[in-house]
């Protein structure tokens, strides 16, 4: 451990009395402790700037009263000696403040020594976040907290599309600071962290190596890498060793290792070609120039036992730090003041009698307030720390680097720094100049490996094909054209690749399930292809939302077109509804029969002419062609009702029987599968596919009753040989499938039911993978998109390259009679039934109440119930007197009224017959021609028989 003071210390205060001559003795020399690993890149710059800044402050202000005094202390890249070297300075030599240390864990220490004894700590190099101005009041930080560049690194990884990153950094306080931020950050923009490697800083060459050798087998192919210079040199040396340094990866370096790319070895430069990184932005000024010019004048008399390197961001960082605290101490107005308690120890390290110091709470105060303009740029600590301002994104390229870009909160990315402020906030990766990616490329890395399977059955979901000239793979399909378009419907870019699931021969590696566990052996990132959500796959991957029809179906032969039956117009009526329907006719007839017959003489004669009448007159009325005119109102009534349901039922099997003779109706040859599984015949299914253990675990099928088949063709010629020529009786297949066969082959096979649900077709990704929600909202946008997503299916689902879709081709046949049912007409028999019983009922009751009377004064008490009967039967059978109802007798006279005047024509009813005599012109001209006059019917006839 090195804990002893720095020689430059006293060469500086003597360098200060040379310079001013006599007026410097009369200066108030202020005492400064410094903290640095002076054998470090950071800490041999820093030193040197602080020095610079010190000569440079006071050549400009000659006439100030204080001068600092820098006395320097190594800490030798250890904690331990950082906090003793720090409580050295304060007791011993009283510093009003000290600068460093160097690294967030020694700050960590000695921030606490400096609340103890009220002293500034000013850090130009601890950047982590644990250490906050905030909850230590004597800490200030004098650089950019690490996590100001956290929204410029999400902002990179959205811009280039990556949904997956890998953290790698070092396992110390300003490793694990940043962390937290990082995933919130990367959450917010929904991208996963899969992976992360923590390493220790002490860790050797083969310990990184086997951290390495982890990372390359998770397939893993965007890197961001937060570690200190010593340890990420050899990280990416090692990383270039174990071939990922190559074309199709990323890395992106933060600000603690970007700023120190000028001093990185041509070794670890030759190693990061193609990284990325960031690093806060500094402006061009005259006075950073001339700083550059003097520091490369300089930097060949260092003194060869302190490491000086090229100028990087900690030293300007370093330079604005003295630069202010000199200005602080001026406008405090400090004196050389000590602490308020002494040390009554002879030991260094002596907590316990630690004083307080006078100043140091006056010098904080003032040094919060310093703003001026720096060789880093404006120089303002807001909260105890430097402002954040904008962030450049460099690309090293070769032995230098390239600046692609620039963010800041207010405008995003943007590829000139004069464009900030003036463009709308964006993190569009075109804002960016064109990096060089590692394997000296242009073209993007980390790309998505996206598995395609290769088929020579039903192409058109996913076909894969070779270009002649490049011998590359050439995707198409419906399944293709579907994911580039939701690719297109997302918010952000998404770059891919298409990798033919095959072997050496270019033909299948195996099944759709072997396609979607490559996922989880890291193989592929996706699949896209015609890929059934299934339960089996959803335990290794995750679907998006199906994209297509879901359920599986059955193919069958149709047999010859149905109009060809010999039967066919006993087609379109169940046989209940026929048995029905006749029924109804003869229940009508003797209904009306019943209400008709002792009124009306057309309903009276023999036995059989009444029996005849009954099913004559119920069965002309289907085609409205009965003659007799109704006399009663309730038979009437009865009519109107019945004539409706005739209405209804001719009019329904009109439609039926003319759909069935003019329209193709295709008959499956098989609806039911029951009656396959029954019978023993074959079915076909899809090779390689899961229906395949639908059959066997959920329908029961018989193993060896299963063919497989490849392609529609197959398909065609299976069914077509049947079941008695090595063919199988249907076909077991999903939907799209069957859809497709059919566009093709319409013809001549349909599709039954019924549907066994599945999930339909869905993109597969690695489980937990945040592209899942996004793929699967953009599918619902083109699914919804009619004209998109019509036009999709009409380029690959139309037949024979046609503009229309094979027609009923989507329809399923339903395994049920496509004959009307009774069910359907059912409330109609019911309301024609009622009103018949009804009707009937009325008038059996008046006449009983009409006759009881009569039939009671008649009967004895010898007599039997059936005699009765025969009593009613026989009263019912004779024609009732019409003087007894007056609105049938006042119709009959004013009818024979008309008919007996001269030159009337003659009356439509010949009593005699009981047969209706039509008026027609042909009759009057007959009788005219044998008679000379008109027909006449006697004026005598009697009332009773003239029918109304």
């Amino acid at each position: 451990m090195v804990d002893q003071k720095h020689p430059l210390s006293f060469v500086a205060f003597l360098l200060l009395v040379n310079l001013h001559g006599e007026h410097s003795m009369a200066k108030e020399v202020i005492p400064v402790g410094v903290v640095l690993d002076l054998n470090t890149p950071v800490g041999g710059v820093a030193e040197r700037c602080m020095s610079m800044a010190l000569s440079d402050f006071y050549a400009v202000n000659a006439d100030y009263n204080t001068r600092l005094a820098l006395l320097t202390m190594d800490s030798g890249n250890d904690v331990i000696a950082a906090a003793s070297a720090a409580l050295d300075l304060m007791k011993n030599e009283e510093v009003h403040a000290i600068i460093g240390p160097q690294s967030s864990a020694q700050a960590k220490f000695v921030i606490e020594l400096g609340r103890k004894a009220q002293v500034p700590i000013i850090s130009f190099s601890g950047t982590s976040p644990s250490l906050s101005p905030a909850q230590n009041p004597y800490f200030i930080r004098t650089a950019l907290d690490d996590s100001a560049e956290v929204k410029a690194i999400s902002a990179i990884v959205e811009a280039y599309g990556w949904r997956e990153i890998v953290l790698i950094y070092e396992d110390t306080d300003y490793g694990n600071g940043l962390i937290p931020y990082l995933m919130d950050a990367f959450e917010e923009i929904e991208t996963r962290v899969p992976h992360r490697s923590v390493i220790p800083p002490a860790s050797n060459n083969n310990e990184i190596a086997k951290e390495i050798k982890k990372l390359n087998e998770t397939n893993a192919r965007v890197f961001l890498v937060h570690t200190t210079a010593s340890l990420g040199s050899k990280l990416f040396v090692l990383a270039n060793n174990a071939g990922m340094m190559r074309e199709g990866y990323a890395w992106i370096i933060t600000e603690g290792l970007s700023a120190l790319v000028d001093p990185l070895g041509p070794k670890v430069k030759e190693s990061m070609q193609g990284v990325l990184g960031l690093r806060p932005y500094i402006p061009r000024s005259k006075q950073l120039e001339d700083f550059k010019r003097r520091w490369k004048r300089n930097l060949t008399s260092s003194k060869p036992n302190i490491k000086i390197t090229g100028l990087n961001l900690f030293g300007l960082w370093a330079y604005d730090t003295a630069w202010a605290l000199a200005m602080a101490a001026e406008k405090a107005g400090i004196m050389h003041s000590g602490f308020l308690k002494k040390n009554a120890s002879k030991s260094n390290v002596d907590l316990a009698t630690l004083g307080i110091s006078e100043t140091g709470q006056t010098l904080l105060d003032t040094i919060l307030t310093i703003e001026f303009q720096g060789l880093s740029g404006k120089f303002h600590l807001s909260k105890g720390q430097l402002e954040p301002s904008a962030f450049e994104i460099l690309n090293v390229i070769g032995k230098t680097k390239r600046i692609i870009g620039y963010w800041t909160s207010q405008t995003g990315l943007s590829q000139e720094f004069n464009d900030i402020g003036e463009v709308a906030y964006s993190i569009s990766k075109d804002r960016l100049k064109q990096p060089i990616w590692p394997g000296d490329t242009t073209n993007q890395p980390a790309k998505l490996r996206i598995g395609v399977p290769v088929t020579e059955g039903f192409d058109a979901f996913l076909k894969v094909e070779w270009d002649p000239r490049t011998d590359k793979p050439i995707i198409s399909g419906f399944s293709h054209d579907v994911f580039l378009a939701v690719l297109q419907a997302l918010p952000f870019p998404l770059s891919y690749e298409f990798i033919p699931f095959m072997n050496k021969d270019r033909q299948s590696a195996g099944t759709y399930d072997d396609l979607t566990y490559q996922i989880k052996l890291k193989k592929y990132d996706a699949v896209v292809a015609d890929t059934t959500i299934v339960a089996n796959r959803s335990l290794y991957v995750d679907f998006t939302l199906p994209y297509s029809e879901s359920g599986v179906s059955m193919l069958v032969l149709v047999k010859d077109d149905e109009k060809n039956n010999f039967w066919i117009f006993l087609k379109p009526l169940s046989l209940e509804l026929w048995f029905t329907t006749c029924a109804a006719f003869v229940f009508t007839g003797l209904v009306i029969w019943v209400l008709e017959h002792r009124i009306n003489s057309e309903f009276r004669g023999t036995p059989d002419q009444q029996l005849g009448m009954i099913f004559w007159f119920s069965f002309s009325t289907l085609v409205f062609a009965h003659r007799e005119r109704m006399v009663s109102n309730w038979s009437r009534f009865v009519m109107i009702i019945w004539f409706f349901a005739v209405l209804v039922l001719t009019q329904s099997y009109t439609a039926s029987l003319a759909s069935i003779l003019t329209v193709q109706r295709l008959q499956p040859m098989f609806v039911d599968v029951k009656e396959i599984k029954r019978n023993g015949y074959f079915v076909g299914y899809q090779n390689h596919s899961f229906v395949k253990g639908l059959l066997i675990k959920q329908l029961n099928f018989n193993e060896s009753k299963l063919k497989p088949y490849s392609t529609p063709k197959e398909y065609h010629e299976a069914l077509l040989k049947g079941i008695n020529n090595g063919g199988v009786a249907a076909i077991f297949d999903e939907i799209p499938y069957i859809k497709l066969f059919l566009a093709k082959y319409c013809s001549k096979y349909t599709m039954v039911g019924p549907t066994y649900k599945t999930d339909g077709f869905g993109f597969a990704f690695p489980q937990g993978s945040s592209l899942v929600p996004h793929i699967s909202r953009a599918i619902l946008n083109v699914t919804q998109d009619t004209d998109k997503f019509g036009a999709i299916e009409q380029k690959f689902f139309s037949r024979s390259g046609s503009t229309s879709i094979c027609e009923d081709s989507s329809s399923s046949i339903s395994s049920n009679s496509p004959s009307l049912g009774l069910y359907s007409f059912g409330g109609l028999f019911i309301i024609t039934g009622v009103v018949s019983l009804f009707s009937l009922f009325v008038y059996v009751l008046n006449f009983l109440r009409t006759h009881w009377p009569a039939l009671r004064t008649i009967n004895r008490p010898e007599s039997s119930f059936l005699s009765m009967l025969i009593e009613m039967a026989n009263r019912f059978d004779q024609r009732e007197d019409l003087s007894s109802h007056p609105n049938i007798h006042e119709r009959y006279t004013c009818r024979t009224n008309v008919v007996s005047s001269p030159g009337d024509i003659e009356f439509p009813y010949n009593m005699e017959n009981h047969s209706r005599n039509f008026d027609s012109r042909g009759d009057r001209d007959e009788s005219l021609s044998s008679t000379g006059s008109p027909s006449r019917r006697s004026d005598t006839a009697s009332l009773q028989d003239v029918p109304n």
